[in-house]
């Protein structure tokens, strides 16, 4: 690759170093880790890294402020779908487009720098998508197991400790997986370019910034139109197009068909995710929830066996098979990149044993996180971790300590599996922790939930923090100041997510409804049900749907192995699984979003790479967050007397 000359390392920083005019060595570098080290050292990070702004109190305040929005989106969605979309891109346009606007405005008086916005994407990343998954997952699968909730100073102290278990666990891993392996974390390098072309490319930043802008009002507009109209005027309600859907559902399905949620809904959060997705999930997704919805509940409810109506009862028979097949297939697939496990275990003994004798002379270890926060923070997670868990669900100190020690083996696996896929295999991750648990103390669900939350959680948090580090790595950042950007997240992260959930999910009766399926509580639950009960508690359908759903979805993980050309025909299992414990119609959206996304990008490549990915941001960004308003507004004076008690 080209590069431009280097300037002199004591040289002011030029000023257009803000014009990402700088090379990104996306292919990394070759030699022994000590010289891909140094040049990365003298190739990228001297003349940015070491003069440019980057942690600054504008960059963490304004990531603190844009993940703290963002949180809200995926605690709403992980709540309707159970799916979780990744803000660092949407940070990036959002902070880089409303910098420029208070530029004009005169309110700032400077830019900021590419860096600083880079730092300001790892606070958005962990304020909002690194410390809500737990929400959505053991924590509400808790509230449906006990019907009731933990208290708030609780829920507020599991999420931030694990947050931390999780950032300070990736300390190792980031020297070892980034700088030595280089690893690609096809997220990170997808930042780091966005980036670089925002600040390089004025106008494409603006059409970038419009598009998004236009996808949230849109979406947020319609939210308001489906859903929000009767509490504008109670006049205007016959006119949402809630009710009016209701109307057309009722005369074209009829109740039977609407009660297994076969009939037309409106929600563009689907179809924007659709789009982000791809087709062969939407298509699975729509395949899953037709033979589920359209076929197995309506011949085990002539049969008798589903007595039943509407979601909530019925979803209860139907997951069980959509769980087996998204667990089976999950670790199936895991365990079947054995040579990424191997290489993770391998890469442990490198990371406790830097490294040979240059280390004595290393320019890194001055940039570098230091490996004594690794074991501060490890240390002061752990004790916390075993407090809280005999607090709040009498878990021996040692069942704790042993979660913690399964954790950083199944994190340090997960966080190289994404950086080898994309991919964090969080559910797999979790599901392995349950089933030692379901040994290590059988019967009892809430210690069994919590241990694998323990891994869940801090797989999320690591491979969130590396995936970061790898933008910051490519466009030459400092990495301990971004450790800190990161950590800065969770603090906002914790308090934004709990506390809307709590407003949101005020106690187990709105969990599995039609406004909220949770169908990754639903899953959990499943598990830790069917370990702490035995599978001789079950009904005999419930057993074959597990018999077979599992047998399906690892057939779904080996036909793409056994027929690579037609492996685009496969269905996805997790997605087809997926669609067992949700709405028909959320299905039917995914998949209709994929198809559009599909058209265009067959039609015009060029417009799907502008605009694919700032629409249909906008469009989940502005959905969620009116579809939380509405709640809040709706719920307003309950919610007050809640908290304050008047």
């Amino acid at each position: 690759m080209a590069q431009s000359p280097l300037p002199d390392a004591g040289a002011p920083a030029p000023a257009n170093a803000n014009a990402a005019d700088h090379p990104i060595f996306v292919d990394g570098f070759q030699g022994t880790p000590a010289e891909i080290e140094r040049q990365w050292y003298e190739k990228v990070y001297i003349g940015r890294g070491d003069r440019m702004p980057q942690l600054t109190l504008r960059a963490v305040l304004m990531g603190t402020v844009l993940g703290g929005i963002l949180s809200l989106t995926n605690l709403y969605v992980g709540l309707k779908a159970g799916w979780a979309f990744g803000v660092a891109i949407t940070a990036c346009i959002v902070s880089f487009t409303t910098w420029n606007l208070l530029l004009k405005l005169r309110i700032a008086r400077t830019p900021m720098t590419i860096l600083e916005n880079n730092c300001m994407q790892s606070t958005a990343s962990a304020a909002g998508y690194s410390t809500g998954g737990t929400l959505v997952s053991a924590f509400s699968a808790y509230m449906m197991i006990n019907n009731q909730s933990l208290p708030v100073w609780q829920m507020l102290a599991w999420v931030f400790v694990l947050a931390v278990l999780g950032v300070t666990m990736a300390i190792p891993m980031k020297r070892q997986m980034i700088n030595t392996e280089q690893l690609r974390f096809p997220t990170g390098i997808a930042a780091a370019v966005t980036l670089r072309t925002l600040y390089s490319e004025g106008r494409k930043a603006v059409k970038s910034a419009r598009a998004l802008t236009i996808g949230g009002v849109f979406a947020a507009l319609s939210q308001l139109w489906m859903d929000g109209l009767h509490l504008v005027s109670n006049a205007l309600a016959p006119f949402g197009l809630g009710a009016m859907l209701a109307k057309f559902n009722a005369a074209a399905f009829g109740p039977a068909w609407m009660g297994r949620t076969v009939y037309f809904h409106w929600d563009p959060i689907f179809i924007a995710g659709g789009a982000l997705m791809g087709l062969r999930a939407g298509a699975s997704m729509l395949l899953g929830g037709t033979l589920c919805w359209a076929v197995f509940v309506p011949v085990m409810q002539a049969n008798g066996t589903i007595t039943g109506t509407g979601f909530r009862e019925v979803v209860q028979w139907t997951l069980w098979g959509g769980v087996s097949c998204m667990v089976t297939s999950g670790l199936l697939a895991f365990f079947m990149q054995w040579r990424s496990i191997v290489a993770a275990m391998g890469s442990l003994r490198k990371m406790v044993a830097r490294k040979d004798a240059a280390a004595a002379v290393d320019p890194l270890e001055k940039v570098e996180t230091p490996m004594s926060w690794f074991f501060i923070g490890q240390i002061l997670a752990l004790i916390a971790i075993c407090w809280l868990g005999k607090v709040s669900f009498n878990m021996p100190y040692w069942q704790s300590a042993i979660a913690v020690i399964i954790t950083f083996l199944l994190a340090l696996v997960a966080c190289r599996v994404t950086g080898e896929t994309d991919t964090t295999p969080v559910g797999p991750m979790g599901k392995v922790t349950q089933l030692l648990f379901g040994a290590i103390s059988p019967g009892n669900m809430n210690v069994n939930l919590m241990s694998a939350n323990i891994t869940a959680s801090a797989a999320t948090s690591s491979a969130d923090l590396l995936t970061d580090l790898k933008s910051g790595y490519l466009l030459g950042a400092n990495p301990r100041k971004q450790f800190l950007a990161q950590f800065a997240g969770i603090f906002m992260g914790t308090a934004a997510t709990v506390l809307a959930f709590r407003v949101l999910v005020p106690d187990a009766s709105v969990l599995g409804t039609d406004q909220f399926p949770a169908p990754a509580a639903q899953t959990w639950r499943a598990v830790a049900v069917a370990l702490g009960h035995g599978m001789e508690a079950l009904e005999p359908v419930k057993v074959w749907s597990i018999v077979i759903g599992g047998t399906l979805g690892i057939l779904l993980v080996l036909l793409p192995r056994w027929l690579p050309r037609h492996k685009d025909w496969i269905p996805s299992p997790a997605a087809f699984g997926m669609a067992w414990t949700f709405h028909w119609y959320y299905g039917m959206l995914f998949c209709l979003g994929a198809v559009i996304g599909r058209i265009v990008e067959k039609r015009n490549p060029a417009l799907a790479e502008a605009y694919t990915w700032p629409v249909a941001s906008g469009v989940v960004a502005g959905g969620s967050l009116m579809g939380v308003l509405l709640i809040f507004w709706e719920n307003g004076p309950d919610m007050w007397r809640q908290f304050f008690g008047s």
